[in-house]
């Protein structure tokens, strides 16, 4: 018995799935109706589960333009931060460089 149900195989990712009936196979004890309604649950859960991977993994692959418009600005913004932050390490390396030196000469 698949859990999956036909809209989550034709790959249409919009359409929420319904709930199938399963009728017990001759031979198996018939299902109450509690549990028969758990395992029709389960089945649209699973069937939901394949249309929320099938629209990931399109995000995934093909990413919209807003995004990689936000991305691109925050790919600026960090870049100059580190900039910045580069600058301001470097100053005072080199302010540091200057009083050491300026210590020794008088120390002297």
């Amino acid at each position: 018995m698949s859990l999956a149900t036909p809209s989550a195989q034709t790959g249409d990712a919009n359409k929420i799935s319904q709930p199938t009936k399963h009728s017990p196979v001759s031979g198996e004890e018939s299902l109450s109706p509690l549990e028969q309604e758990v395992l029709d649950e389960y089945a649209r859960l699973a069937g939901n589960l394949g249309n929320l991977s099938n629209i990931l993994a399109d995000l995934a692959a093909k990413p919209s333009a807003e995004i990689l418009d936000a991305l691109r600005g925050l790919e600026r913004k960090t870049t100059t931060v580190f900039t910045l932050l580069k600058a301001s390490v470097y100053s005072i390396v080199l302010q540091q460089e200057i009083f050491g030196g300026e210590r020794e000469a008088q120390g002297s």
